[in-house]
């Protein structure tokens, strides 16, 4: 995969370090993979054909695309509150989340980690590390999932909630 100029790539046996603009990630690698760098590429190559070797180079070839990527114009993922009083609220680096509780939740932001808050209703997860922004996105959505019957609570943005028929008369 071609790599911009303003990346550098660091690669040492079982490791490789991504260096870019908005950042720096280490990632280790599995050691039966070969990565080589030339001519602003680089190159993952298996040892051989069998099951877990080609889904070991699909993943080493992945993780170091998204390091890539990240590192150059990082990541986030959109979350919406839907009900009514459901909010959230930037205080310092810190999230505030009121989601029907009789007490606020509080989320800190792990390293790496930034939050947005353009709406009250609206949060916005960004990172340069996918997986970190993934995780910490799912874990903000864990703290009030949404709910089947009137579709309360924290989705991700263009999720779809299947929706269900209350009781009947």
């Amino acid at each position: 995969m071609p790599v911009p100029d303003a990346v550098s790539v660091e690669i040492a046996p079982g490791n490789i370090a991504v260096k870019g603009p908005k950042g720096e990630l280490r990632q280790t690698l599995s050691a039966e993979m070969k990565v080589e760098q030339e001519d602003g590429t680089v190159t993952v190559s298996r040892p051989t054909d069998r099951g877990e070797h080609r889904a070991l180079h699909g993943l080493t070839r992945s993780l170091i695309a998204n390091m890539v990527e990240g590192v150059t114009e990082g990541f986030e993922k959109r979350l919406e509150i839907q009900g009514v009083g459901y909010r959230a609220a930037l205080k310092g680096k810190k999230l505030e989340l009121a989601l029907g509780y009789s007490h606020p939740v509080a989320i800190d932001a792990p390293e790496g980690i930034d939050f947005e808050v353009p709406q009250p209703t609206e949060v916005i997860v960004k990172g340069i590390d996918k997986q970190l922004v993934g995780q910490v996105a799912a874990d903000i959505r864990k703290r009030r999932p949404p709910e089947p019957y009137k579709g309360k609570g924290i989705r991700y943005k263009d999720e779809q909630v299947l929706r269900k028929v209350g009781k009947r008369a």
